[in-house]
């Protein structure tokens, strides 16, 4: 069967490899799974329940919730009667949804939980186009999506056929809002063409099959998952939804997945738990662990390291990092990681671990893969994101250093924004991306930074703020960085301390810890700082290092306004959250 549009997955698998487990939840102790069979039948009464709502081609539907099967039930019947998903995540302001649903004219919203239930009511007063709101948890005086599937119960299922019929594959398949770190989210067109071309394009690089699992935490609401969740599908691994971010780490142990998609930080916050235990052995226990540490943060897919480093990157496998292959549930292929830079360090240390992290790059507006470092070393080249993926043009702009691309991956455009669209979708039909970049070895892709993200001192130098603020996250006592300077002399930094790292390190020298506001003020801790600042200086040029910075008590948040959904910073609410802070640092 050929697949070109999103609706045609199902059916697809179905022919080809249905499967028993093809969705899985954790209810009470035990996993629920959905068979292939199931999910067809589910998205058929959606769809006939949806059109006896006077839901149709082009409406826009809304998903708000954590990953469970519902929320992909839910998206297949919305695809098969041409309706348009508008999917969020579950932890933006109500302010931001009511914008998204009046910029988008949602009709009808499905919710999670009682929170979003009440979140969600306070942002549709007074907003004329939305006529329905369901709940997949069961709550007093709210409807329940099951009502749907019950009005779609007994109707025929042949009307379904002219309708997905006519689903073309430039139809709009779904529209995305990015919360961008300035200004009102903006809707991202997303065709069928778009997402299936980049699932067809990546496919032969993400190395599961019929037989695998696959672990899914990242938000469905993010393109990223969105795309992976139709690969999957596509090629037949079973899917299963982990409870919560805070039980990945369980989940791992009891699926025991062959894939899964991760965000850089996840994967810091793995590798500084797996150090902070190793720093509680002693004696030949704790040698041998900080010895195949070592080993693995000098490894290199790249370089042949002589039968010397690989003998002892054997036993250091069978001895230490074997534990780690466990922890992940023991059959992990792959670990596809995107949504920000990854420290080169965990990516050699997972590969040495023989933990494959393919890091990639791409953008909502981009469906979202750009590029991505392969399975086999000899195509994976750590501190870059890879080599572009099939059907998938790259270009590296003249002037600037922007990196272009052009392809079937690239949106349609934003909802309602003609003039943005053609701020960034240029006559030739290269999308800009905002990025900064080069082609390693005719080849691989590096992001050296963000266009709009650079600063320029007083003296007329230009900094690239991200490379540096992820060299100062690699300390294990620094959670989050945010470099400052524009327009002054020298580049100073705001440091979000890891609490949980620093208690740590207060434990170890002996160092009473009183509270987080206290200790930021300590001398002693001042002093450590100090020195893990001047460590991540060594590697910058004079001009980017950094002279002063200033400890914060409190965790940059979504909720605070501080982070964006995808835990980017807001660099211009940092700046005025952080005022005095900034200015005192240039006084």
């Amino acid at each position: 069967m050929n697949v070109t549009r999103a609706l045609d997955l199902l059916p697809h698998q179905l022919q080809n490899s249905p499967q028993p487990d093809c969705l899985a939840v954790k209810v009470g102790n035990s996993w629920k799974k959905y068979s292939t069979q199931d999910v067809q039948d589910y998205a058929n009464k959606i769809s006939l329940g949806l059109l006896q709502m006077g839901v149709g081609k082009n409406d826009k539907v809304a998903i708000i919730s954590f990953n469970r099967p519902e929320w992909v039930l839910v998206d297949y019947g919305v695809q098969q009667i041409g309706a348009i998903s508008v999917p969020m995540y579950p932890t933006i302001t109500v302010e931001d949804y009511r914008y998204i649903f009046s910029d988008a004219g949602v009709k009808v919203i499905f919710v999670a939980n009682s929170e979003l239930y009440n979140k969600v009511t306070a942002a549709t007063a007074g907003i004329d186009s939305v006529q329905e709101i369901y709940t997949f948890d069961e709550l007093p005086g709210a409807k329940h999506w099951s009502e749907v599937v019950t009005l779609g119960e007994d109707k025929d299922i042949r009307q379904l056929e002219p309708l997905k019929a006519v689903v073309a594959p430039d139809d709009v398949l779904t529209i995305i809002y990015t919360s961008g770190t300035t200004g009102n989210p903006k809707g991202v067109m997303l065709t069928h063409r778009n997402l299936i071309s980049n699932v067809q394009g990546a496919m032969p690089y993400v190395p599961v099959d019929h037989r695998h699992r696959a672990l899914s935490f990242l938000p469905l609401s993010h393109v990223f998952e969105r795309m992976l969740l139709y690969l999957y599908f596509h090629v037949g691994v079973s899917i299963y939804y982990a409870e919560s971010i805070e039980k990945v780490a369980d989940n791992l142990k009891e699926v025991q997945p062959h894939v899964f998609a991760t965000v850089p930080r996840l994967l810091e916050k793995v590798y500084d738990k797996i150090v902070a235990k190793g720093m509680e052995l002693t004696g030949v226990k704790r040698k041998l662990f900080f010895w195949a540490l070592e080993l693995g943060l000098k490894y290199d897919t790249q370089a042949n390291q002589g039968w010397w480093y690989d003998k002892q990157l054997e036993l250091a496998n069978k001895l230490i990092f074997s534990k780690w292959r466990e922890a992940l549930g023991g059959n992990v292929r792959a670990i596809v990681s995107g949504g920000a830079a990854l420290q080169p360090r965990l990516a050699r240390v997972f590969w040495a671990a023989n933990i494959r992290v393919m890091e990639g790059y791409g953008l909502t507006e981009t469906s979202p893969v750009i590029a991505v470092n392969r399975w086999e070393p000899e195509n994976n080249m750590i501190g870059t994101v890879g080599p572009a993926i099939d059907g998938v043009e790259i270009k590296i702009a003249e002037e600037d250093g922007e990196i272009l691309s052009r392809g079937a991956h690239i949106m349609k455009g934003y909802y309602n924004r003609p003039e943005l669209t053609a701020e960034v979708i240029d006559k030739d039909g290269w999308f800009h991306t905002g990025d900064i970049g080069e082609i390693v070895d005719g080849k691989y892709l590096k992001i050296t930074d963000r266009k709009k993200e650079m600063l320029k001192t007083s003296g007329g130098k230009y900094i690239a703020p991200q490379p540096i603020e992820n060299k100062l996250k690699e300390s294990v006592v620094i959670e989050q960085a945010m470099v400052v300077g524009e327009g002054h002399k020298y580049a100073s930094a705001l440091i979000v301390p890891s609490f949980l790292g620093l208690q740590d390190w207060c434990q170890f020298k002996g160092i009473t810890y009183t509270s987080d506001e206290d200790m930021i003020k300590k001398p002693e801790i001042l002093e450590k700082f100090q020195r893990e600042i001047e460590k991540a200086n060594e590697d910058l040029a004079q001009y980017e290092t950094i002279k002063k910075f200033r400890l914060l008590p409190r965790v940059w948040t979504i909720e605070s306004g501080e982070l964006t959904a995808k835990l980017s910073i807001k660099r211009k609410v940092i700046t005025a959250n952080f005022k005095d802070e900034i200015e005192s640092m240039y006084e």
